[in-house]
């Protein structure tokens, strides 16, 4: 295969942009689209190679396999290994699991199928994942394991008719892909079926050339260069992708290959030796950057300054001249010593997938004995109340296998003495009080009914934050229908919800027209309770174990909860019949900094409170919440 200077160059296009995107410099908003890029060019190299060996009738599958390991692993397993390191010391365990999780599907060339299950590549959570840049390996991967063994199979019937087979699947391809972002943007973004079209694409490229060579072309070179740099700064998180939109990189980088030949503008930039330089090295440049933005992020609680991070950039690359120079090289030069024999290579591949698949397994629980803890996790109650500990709380997110429950209710709280007259009725974020309406209940000789569901926020609509289809959306019709029929029958109802996923959902009026329908009954009494403060969960998550870090403030959810909360202080601020009880009425210790008086965080997840802390503001002093209930829900008493 004849090397093109040109093609190392257009690899610098396209790492480049990755690293700066990747490091948060907002003017490369597009800078993803440098993935697209390298898929055409692997699509193409591959498919070139391909094509040789098949004419000259020296096509083998073990040789094939060979060069990609020697090509892949050596320098992919170096980086994983010194990832290790930083993880163990540097992760919360939630984070560590998540971690070892990569450590497997990345060994096994399956990581864009986890992290399409975590996650969106756009997520806040993906900055933090030290290998999610891995899934672009995995989807080259899967295509090396099946497009050599096709190729072999149709060669026989001729270069023309394999073109448009090849044709043909990048059409399907992109159709999918066109119909994936409309439907499943994760899965589109991360799974091979809907990427696959842009490695044909460089397929398409490469038997072009094979039949007819480089057409050198200054125009056509010059709009596929064009395409790529506008590509990087006006697409952005926002742009639909992949999907057609994709095609003006994709088919940028493909002009280049067809047009971009010897004594084209396009050429002699990309040939310029700086760039050549970055091309060779962007393999390993591409697998450094990731862990180090990471590792970055996960120890600073803020975004960390673009100063740092465009010097981790600039490490990336060094690092990546070393591994290229010291792991590359000896390893893609041929089979010419003992550790780059054929049989050394496979072996030795094995031993790595291997030992990095027991390493993952082995960290999977997060390992959190790695930390000394400095309060009693028993005591601080680390969890959402959960029915096993007393409580009511359905949660299908931690018992997925848990059934429905048609006759309702069947949970009670407080003095269980007494008859109830209160319902408590919402989504976890009523769940979090019930600790706190236990211990209330016992105190005060209160009983309370509990109708608690995840994702079942207080409302009479069929709208949920639950999945479509999720069994958690049947239980919360149940919960619903309960309470319409038998409101009546209380003389309280306590609701509680996230109400800043309910503002942004649009939900919040029929949460609102809720209320308005239960007060006519006049002598009903409505308490609605305010979300309490949101944190970012790392934040909350670095609280619990490593003393004395702050916590950050999640402006989004707490903008949403505002703005749902100016809602209901304006249609029932001067209601008599509804207890509105605010972020005020917690305490200064809750409301300001979101620690208890021994320094344990009171947020569980940075959007639920603990059990600890439900019952710790019982207890304080400070709260407003009991003294405010007294006049509601105690016997007797009255405003």
């Amino acid at each position: 295969m004849k090397y093109r200077p040109e093609i190392d160059g257009l690899r610098t296009v396209a790492v480049v942009p990755v690293i700066l995107f990747h490091a948060g410099f907002g003017l490369f908003s597009g800078g993803f689209v440098g993935v697209d890029v390298f898929l055409v060019i692997s699509g193409y190299l591959i498919t070139t190679i391909l094509i040789d060996d098949l004419e000259r009738g020296q096509f083998s599958i073990l040789k094939f396999y060979d060069r990609r390991a020697r090509r892949i692993l050596p320098a992919l397993f170096l980086v994983m290994l010194c990832s290790i390191p930083f993880a163990w010391f540097w992760m919360l365990p939630d984070q560590l699991s998540d971690f070892a999780n990569s450590l497997v599907a990345v060994s096994l060339f399956v990581s864009n199928i986890l992290f399409w299950q975590e996650s969106g590549y756009f997520a806040p959570a993906a900055e933090l994942k030290p290998l999610i840049h891995t899934w672009s390996l995995a989807v080259e991967e899967q295509y090396y394991l099946l497009f050599p063994v096709f190729l072999f199979l149709v060669w026989g019937f001729g270069r023309d008719r394999v073109f448009w087979m090849i044709a043909a699947m990048a059409a399907v391809s992109l159709l999918l892909c066109e119909i994936g972002w409309r439907r499943a943007p994760s899965a589109n973004f991360y799974l091979a079926p809907t990427r696959a079209w842009e490695i044909f694409a460089g397929s398409i490229a490469a038997l072009v050339i094979q039949k007819r060579g480089v057409r050198s072309n200054d125009l056509f070179a010059i709009v596929g260069l064009a395409g790529i740099v506008a590509s990087i700064f006006l697409y952005d998180a926002e742009t639909p992708f992949p999907s057609l939109f994709a095609l003006v990189p994709v088919l940028g980088a493909v002009l280049i290959v067809l047009f971009g030949g010897p004594g084209t503008l396009v050429a002699r930039v990309l040939s310029v030796r700086v760039m050549v330089g970055i091309g060779l090295i962007s393999y390993s440049a591409y697998l450094w950057h990731q862990p180090l933005l990471a590792f970055a992020r996960l120890r600073t609680i803020h975004e960390p300054p673009l100063l740092l991070m465009g010097s981790l950039g600039l490490l990336s690359l060094l690092l990546a001249y070393l591994s290229w120079r010291f792991v590359e090289r000896p390893f893609r030069a041929g089979p010419h010593t003992v550790i780059t024999r054929r049989p050394v290579v496979f072996a030795s591949s094995l031993v790595g997938v291997a030992a990095f698949v027991l390493i993952g397994f082995g960290a999977r629980d997060g390992m959190s004995e790695r930390f000394t803890f400095w309060y009693d996790r028993d005591a601080a109650k680390l969890t959402l109340p959960l029915m096993e500990d007393g409580y009511c709380f359905r949660d299908f997110q931690t018992y997925p296998e848990m059934n429905v429950q048609n006759d309702l209710p069947d949970c009670r709280l407080g003095d269980e003495t007494r008859p109830s007259t209160t319902l408590l009725f919402g989504d976890s974020l009523a769940a979090h009080w019930e600790p706190f309406f236990d211990l209330y209940g016992q105190e005060n000789g209160v009983a309370f009914d509990v109708l608690t569901t995840n994702w079942c926020f207080p409302t009479f609509t069929e709208d949920s934050t639950a999945k479509r289809g999720h069994i958690a959306r049947t239980q919360c019709r149940i919960n619903r229908d309960h309470v319409r029929e038998r409101a009546s029958s209380y003389d309280n109802i306590v609701l509680s919800g996230q109400w800043a996923k309910v503002e942004e959902r649009g939900f919040t009026t029929g949460v609102l027209d809720m209320i308005d329908e239960m007060l006519f009954d006049p002598t009903l009494r409505v308490v609605l309770i305010a979300t309490p403060p949101q944190y970012s969960r790392g934040s909350v998550e670095r609280a619990y174990y490593r003393k004395g870090s702050d916590l950050l403030t999640d402006e989004t959810s707490e903008a949403g909860s505002a703005a749902f909360w100016k809602q209901a202080v304006t249609r029932f601020g001067e209601n008599p019949a509804v207890t509105l009880l605010s972020p005020a009425d917690f305490g200064d210790q809750f409301a300001v900094g979101g620690y208890q008086h021994n320094g344990i965080p009171y947020s569980l997840d940075g959007t639920h409170i603990s059990v600890g802390a439900s019952r710790a503001l019982y207890l304080d002093d400070q709260s407003r919440i009991s003294e405010r209930l007294n006049a509601i829900l105690k016997p007797g008493s009255s405003d």
